[in-house]
């Protein structure tokens, strides 16, 4: 990664090509290329040496332990999947999962990797969650990893209302975002970190919110250049060297 600009970490906002702008209008689409080309990023022809940070190449920590607790049921939504290793994870254990990403280059990784580890209940669409159909009443479980801060303030109810009428009827919806204080707050762009009544207020209005606890989100966040005058996050980092960025997880199911 480099760092002539704080904005080149906004990429580390989550999956899906969904971003924050201020000046947000339009399609989805549209709202993320006036930031970034999130599709250079997938390519790693954007501004990063090498993978995205949120690319760990495996299922974030937070989530994986919910899966291990079977916290999980069929069929599963994978709001914003990005190179999707949560659903590919999800597939292996025998889940049905179906991801959903703005980026082709994404979701093409995703369902060439779901076809060379033969993973056949594994599918992968390209759209706008914002405005994602023809799945009403299908998923048991929905799950947003690092989206719901990528996007534009006024596209949240857009984006809950969708994933809300494809879930069933008793379906539980995680959500991994970060917290207020991920990022420094001298940085003009940033995705848009919540706090907990920020986030509960907004969730509630279409899910009954069941729990929301701080957790962290892992990225491959390398430290700043002893020259650089860019203030970067200096959180804690865990035993593969990943930085450990503040976050909540929130748990919330549909009322039947």
């Amino acid at each position: 990664m480099t760092y002539d600009e704080t904005g080149s970490i906004v990429q580390m906002s989550g999956q899906a090509g969904l971003v924050e702008t201020a000046a947000a209008r339009g399609t989805l689409e549209g709202m993320a290329n006036e930031v970034m080309d999130w599709d250079s990023a997938y390519r790693e022809q954007g501004r990063f040496e090498g993978p995205p940070p949120w690319n760990i190449g495996e299922p974030q920590p937070e989530l994986a332990a919910l899966v291990a607790a079977g916290k999980f049921r069929s069929d599963v939504l994978d709001a914003g999947c990005g190179y999707a290793e949560l659903s590919l994870a999800l597939a292996a254990d025998g889940y049905t999962v179906v991801g959903v990403d703005l980026t082709p280059t994404a979701v093409a990784a995703a369902n060439r990797a779901a076809q060379e580890r033969g993973l056949n209940t594994a599918s992968f669409v390209q759209a706008d969650i914002t405005a994602f159909g023809g799945y009403d009443g299908r998923f048991n479980t929905v799950v947003d990893c690092t989206l719901f801060h990528s996007l534009p303030v006024e596209g949240r109810d857009g984006y809950l209302q969708s994933v809300h009428r494809a879930a069933a009827d008793g379906a539980n919806y995680f959500v991994l975002v970060f917290a207020k204080g991920a990022f420094p707050a001298e940085w003009e762009t940033k995705p848009n970190e919540v706090d907990e009544d920020e986030l509960c207020d907004a969730v509630s209005k279409h899910w009954q919110v069941d729990e929301i606890r701080p957790a962290f989100i892992h990225a491959n966040v390398p430290p700043a250049p002893p020259d650089s005058d860019v203030p970067m996050p200096t959180h804690d980092r865990d035993e593969k060297g990943r930085m450990k960025l503040p976050a909540y997880l929130l748990t919330a199911h549909k009322g039947g």
